[in-house]
């Protein structure tokens, strides 16, 4: 931490199963696609915040956020399963809590934006919801980049650093949800840095490509994979022609097109056999001195281990 202050609503916590002494608890929501697809996101995310002092604590009885935020403004059953998550971080007796996913973070916030602003909103979405307790409002939505920058902050994760990622060229990836709309966004939604940032403390190259804030087709992969074919080659190439070792991101839907559809492309050498794909987390996890085997490494479509064990000594 930059200092020892108790950081807000932050709850003490000790961690049997680890050698890093855990000093506090957040609440985190994990969402559905860290339960199945994309089990090395929380995987390396939970052991990655043990080695920084922190326990992700998973919401009790959380429900998938809804996926897509609804642009219609009368539509109030689509922010019901926004709102029943906060209900859970109002019962744990916390004021805020993290995620992980890049999607679900942009739905989430979004609701809590929506039904603040509104006192009326709320109290129809409360009615009926009958079964449960009425949400009060006030919860915060952060994304775990947030976190890591503003609450631990990148200094501190660099005192911890173990396995310094001298040599490694990374190219961050924010896509669309963790940047836009801006009230929303976690940097600014053309040249964002936090991650950039984070990647340099932990002693990597960060690589910037124009592509870095552009949408992958998200799911058009499902209608119209062409599409979605043509984005990534855009998005991959410009890496390439940088000669990035890995490409990073904050979302499984945008890890799962860049990799399939990258195996199905063709040009230059670089693209033809792959820039493999990690989670932040996983890049943080080996940095911290995560064992390999808590990092979900192996679930990668394209093998990041080589690059890491090459130009890293891993």
């Amino acid at each position: 931490m930059p200092n020892e202050a108790v950081p807000k609503s932050a709850k003490a916590s000790a961690s049997p199963q680890t050698s890093h002494i855990t000093r506090y608890a957040v609440p985190y929501f994990p969402g559905c696609a860290l339960k199945d697809q994309a089990v090395g996101f929380e995987r390396s995310a939970r052991a990655a915040l043990l080695r920084l002092g922190w326990e992700l604590k998973e919401l009790p009885r959380w429900n998938c956020c809804g996926t897509v935020y609804s642009l219609s403004t009368d539509d109030l059953m689509r922010h019901v399963a926004p709102v029943r998550n906060f209900i859970r971080v109002q019962e744990m007796g916390e004021e805020r809590f993290v995620a992980l996913c890049a999607m679900c973070y942009n739905t989430l916030k979004r609701s809590a934006r929506f039904v603040a602003a509104d006192l009326g909103r709320l109290s129809r979405i409360n009615a009926f919801m009958d079964e449960e307790p009425d949400y009060r409002g006030g919860v915060e939505v952060l994304h775990l980049l947030q976190f890591l920058r503003d609450e631990i902050g990148f200094e501190e994760i660099e005192s911890r650093v173990e396995k310094p990622l001298y040599g490694l060229k990374v190219a961050p990836y924010y896509g669309c949800m963790l940047l836009r709309p801006r009230e929303v966004g976690i940097d600014h939604p053309d040249a964002p840095e936090t991650m950039e940032l984070l990647f340099e403390h932990l002693g990597a190259e960060a690589v910037n490509s124009p592509h870095k804030v552009e949408c992958c087709g998200a799911y058009q992969t499902v209608a119209n994979p062409g599409v979605v074919r043509e984005r990534v080659r855009e998005i991959v190439g410009a890496v390439a022609r940088r000669d990035a070792d890995l490409i990073v991101t904050s979302c499984p839907l945008c890890t799962y097109n860049l990799e399939r559809h990258q195996l199905s492309i063709t040009g230059e050498e670089k693209t033809r056999h792959g820039i493999p794909i990690l989670y932040f987390t996983q890049l943080l996890g080996f940095a911290l001195g995560v064992p390999e085997g808590e990092l979900g490494l192996g679930g990668a479509a394209i093998d990041p281990r080589p690059a890491l064990s090459q130009l890293v000594g891993g």
